[in-house]
């Protein structure tokens, strides 16, 4: 079956447009007409082969938001021309110990939709059912893209380790950090905000942090020692590791959700002291993500998004690349 869409063909190419050829839709299968898809900075690394999982020709992207046009015999719980959003994952085994516990992103076998499997940026895309989300009432549906991935990345920390009673810490005010200030303030926590850009204390406070603080004033930082009980970290940059796990309180927790790619030197002796810890997540399940889009419609939480056409995918990239998106970017299909 031919469709069009934006392919990369080698590591860094542009993108162009061109005919693809997949086959059948398979039983559990269900095939989505994009509306909307964004451009995730994990689009850019795939797309640069930093990680080496990444398969030519390669069409990326994971924030997909649009219409169900068929559906695969064996597919359940949706409907011809509702709409849906697919993530990062696109598929799991659906029979191993953690997809039967419901945590179906942490399945060995999850096949990620950008990596071998074709995305979003495209007319079409494909899914399992239990991977294409409904999409609730009143949600942002123009910007929703964004919290497929992202938006879940930082909202699955939040409910699983904060209370509305927690000191919330975010560390990055980017695409990542903006969204989880907005959940974790919505969320009724006390959110402080780290950004190493002072352009970016106002906005923060407009996104909901009740406080910020400049990531490169140690002073400030080591003030805060034993406050938080959720430190969320968004960036993928070496910190003041040492400073950043002072700053929790008794049983708190560092969360890194960043791709850092250098290892953290971690000292356990605080740890210990706090009865604290460090973890980290990828993404979030399908219970979670639906989760997820309901406490953002109910409390009318969009990332802040820059929209481009589609065709104009090249330019947005660069836009991306230059680390000037402020604070996510969506494509418009336009085919």
């Amino acid at each position: 079956m031919d469709y069009q869409a934006w392919v990369a063909a080698e590591p860094g190419a542009p993108f162009q447009k061109q005919s693809m050829n997949r086959p059948s839709l398979g039983l559990e299968e269900v095939e989505v007409e994009v509306e909307h898809c964004g451009v995730c900075h994990s689009d850019l690394s795939m797309w640069q082969n930093e990680w080496g999982i990444a398969a030519y020709p390669a069409v990326l992207g994971h924030e997909v938001v649009g219409r169900v046009t068929a559906l695969g015999a064996h597919a359940k719980a949706l409907a011809v021309g509702q709409r849906v959003g697919i993530g990062w994952n696109s598929g799991s085994c659906m029979h191993c110990r953690p997809c039967m516990s419901g945590d179906q992103h942490l399945c060995n076998e999850a096949q990620p939709t950008i990596a071998g499997h074709f995305g979003g940026f495209a007319k079409s895309v494909r899914a399992h059912w239990a991977w294409t989300i409904p999409l609730p009432e009143g949600l942002n549906i123009a910007d929703a893209g964004p919290l497929l991935c992202g938006g879940i990345t930082v909202f699955n920390p939040i409910a699983k380790f904060a209370t509305p009673m927690s000191r919330v810490g975010v560390i990055g005010i980017g695409g990542l950090g903006h969204m989880a200030v907005k959940f974790a303030s919505a969320y009724g926590c006390d959110v402080t905000a780290f950004t190493s850009r002072e352009s970016k204390f106002d906005e923060a406070r407009g996104f909901g942090a009740q406080h910020v603080v400049a990531t490169r004033d140690s002073q400030a930082v080591h003030k805060l020692e034993k406050s938080f009980d959720l430190l969320i970290v968004t960036v993928n940059v070496p910190l003041d590791w040492d400073a950043l796990i002072a700053s929790l309180a008794p049983n708190g927790r560092m969360h890194v959700v960043g791709a850092v790619l250098d290892p953290i030197p971690v000292s356990v002796f605080p740890l210990i002291m706090r009865q604290a810890s460090v973890g980290a997540s990828p993404t979030g399940s399908p219970v979670g993500m639906a989760d997820m889009l309901q406490f953002a419609a109910r409390h009318d939480i969009a990332p802040q998004a820059e929209h481009f056409p589609m065709s104009k995918i090249n330019e947005a990239f660069e836009h991306v690349a230059a680390g000037n998106a402020r604070y996510r970017v969506v494509l418009d299909a336009d085919f």
